[in-house]
């Protein structure tokens, strides 16, 4: 008989119960809040054109949001995400408006993020009043002059996570209308420019 190697066991991984719902046992939102501000994100501002509700009423209104998850997901075909809060605005107005558009911002446009990041904020059409922009050809959505890169999407999917929702969008559109200077960053909680 051959003599083999004892097995030896294999080590043992404690299992923690996942909970019926927040964090898991040992993770606050302060943690979870502190460890992912370590983690460098673009800024992006996110715009849709919310329609009228009625043809004899207002003329609908430009919607826009800051947001740091933005990514771009698969290159065939051109998909991007963006993670909005479940029940927000914008949230609530793609549930609704298939077509948005996104501003890739600049480190010089930091003053836009911060409009549009604004809790209990003023309209969107006073924030908007001030900002250069073009209308996107295929959404009709806002594209601020001066940004980086933007893009102009059609929602494919949305994924309901946790407290936000995921929303992947196919990009109609891709432009760099400019190469002057770098990207706005959003690091450790602020506002911050590459290097």
């Amino acid at each position: 008989m051959p003599n083999t190697p004892a097995a030896t066991p294999a080590a043992t991984v404690p299992m923690i119960p996942p909970p019926a719902s927040g964090h898991a046992v040992g993770v606050s939102n302060d943690e979870f809040r502190a460890a992912m501000s370590r983690l460098a994100a673009g800024v992006v501002l996110v715009t849709a054109f919310e329609p009228p509700l009625d043809a004899e009423g207002p003329k609908g209104e430009d919607v826009g949001m800051t947001a740091t998850a933005f990514l771009s997901v698969s290159l065939d075909p051109p998909l991007v995400l963006v993670s909005l809060r479940t029940g927000s605005r914008m949230d609530d107005l793609l549930d609704e408006q298939p077509l948005w558009a996104v501003s890739v911002l600049s480190e010089s446009q930091r003053h836009i993020a911060g409009r549009f990041a604004m809790k209990g904020r003023i309209s969107d059409r006073l924030l908007f009043e001030d900002i250069p922009y073009v209308r996107g050809k295929a959404t009709g959505a806002v594209l601020v002059g001066g940004a980086l890169a933007t893009l102009e999407c059609r929602t494919e999917q949305r994924v309901e996570a946790g407290d936000h929702t995921l929303v992947i969008g196919r990009v109609l559109t891709a432009d760099v209308p400019s190469a002057d200077g770098g990207p706005l960053m959003y690091f450790r909680g602020r506002y911050r420019q590459l290097g």
